[in-house]
């Protein structure tokens, strides 16, 4: 399988930020902003893949500066790492001024998706290579972030077996 430069699977979305987007703090629901992420993340892996995937884990999404009603959203994405038939993806999300134009980064993400094949198994994904500073950067830095998860994953296995399974009326 031959692997892909990390820019064939890079992704652009932009929006307006319209009333019935914010909260009551007059700024973008963090809901709506994490479905944008997840949204978009998900057809940066299928340009990789070109696989039915799913969304094994939001690793993070850091929340850096509010987007407000006059702003609009910016969302990129690309994979930045691959395992056997998992892929790191990456989400950087602009906030820019539509008065001043102004741009700000407004928050950050990391997903982690699995490939399936037909029924439902894990399949082999390519590798990428990364090709401009910022690809390399997180691209180097990701076994680290991928040991996080694997350690997060088993500590959150084992304190699921202390949490209830009975509805509070049981």
């Amino acid at each position: 399988m031959q692997p892909k430069f990390i820019r064939e699977t890079r992704c652009f979305k932009v929006s307006r930020v319209f009333p019935t987007d914010v909260n009551n703090h007059n700024t973008l629901f963090g809901g709506k902003l994490m479905a944008y992420i997840d949204d978009i993340a998900s057809i940066s892996v299928s340009k990789l893949c070109r696989a039915a995937a799913v969304t094994a884990s939001t690793d993070s999404v850091d929340f850096l500066q509010p987007i407000r009603p006059s702003d609009s959203v910016s969302l990129e994405s690309f994979i930045t790492h691959t395992g056997t038939s998992s892929m790191e993806v990456f989400v950087k999300v602009i906030r820019e001024d539509m008065r001043t134009g102004d741009r700000t980064i407004a928050a950050t993400a990391f997903l982690t998706f699995v490939a399936l094949d037909d029924h439902n198994r894990p399949i082999p994904v390519p590798g990428v290579i990364p090709e401009t500073d910022e690809e390399r950067k997180l691209f180097e830095t990701a076994e680290y972030r991928t040991q996080l998860r694997k350690h997060r994953r088993e500590e959150s296995k084992k304190f699921a077996d202390y949490l209830l399974t009975k509805y509070p009326w049981e």
